[in-house]
Parts: structure tokens; C-alpha cells; sequence
């Protein structure tokens, strides 16, 4: 009986949401949505607001040769939109230019 009281009060779980690269209103989400047929477009949404956002989407379209586009979202946060598949171009792009770390970048799709 003694050893079902020691389960109970220990949570295995309990601290698997802190450390994990901040909350989730500090992450940036990378998202591939499927159009038409083989056709998908790349979000990119979260990126800090002090950010230059037309001016990274510029860089995703010259360095991936893709088009793409800054929308705004309901909350009128400003999004991403690439033409095809771009998320591991994304994130190594993101890392790289050290623009946020690997941690805070969430890969979302397939």
C-alpha cells in the first residue's frame, strides 16, 4: 500500500512544458498546407514584431526562388506565405541568419 502512495504523488510529467524553448506565443510556426493537387503553400507565422517582415520575405524568395507573400492573420499579425514546400529552407534560413534558434522554431505538416 505504501508503494501506490509514492506513484500518486509523483508527476513524471510535470515539468515537460517548462524549459522547451519558452511558451508558445514565443515560437515561430512553419506550416505547409496542401492547395490543388500537388500544389501547397509554406506559412510562416510568429516572427517578432520588431522584425522587418517584408524585408525577410524578400530574402525567403530571392535565396529559395519561390514566390511569396505577407498577409495579415484574424489576430492581424503579419504572415508568411511561400509557394511549395520551404519549411526545412525556413528554419535552417531562420537559424542561420540567427534571426531565432532552433528551440523556438516549430515545424508543423505532414
Amino acid at each position: 500500500m505504501t508503494d501506490l502512495a509514492q506513484f500518486k504523488t509523483f508527476d513524471a510529467f510535470e515539468d515537460a512544458n517548462e524549459g522547451a524553448g519558452g511558451s508558445s506565443a514565443d515560437k515561430v510556426h512553419v506550416r505547409v498546407q496542401q492547395r490543388n493537387g500537388r500544389k501547397c503553400i509554406t506559412t510562416v507565422a510568429g516572427l517578432a514584431d520588431d522584425l522587418d517582415i517584408k524585408r525577410i520575405c524578400k530574402a525567403f524568395k530571392k535565396n529559395f526562388s519561390c514566390n511569396g507573400a505577407v498577409q495579415k492573420d484574424e489576430d492581424g499579425a503579419e504572415v508568411i506565405q511561400l509557394s511549395g514546400d520551404q519549411r526545412t529552407n525556413v528554419m535552417e534560413f531562420l537559424v542561420d541568419q540567427e534571426i531565432c534558434t532552433r528551440g523556438e522554431v516549430v515545424l508543423h505538416g505532414f
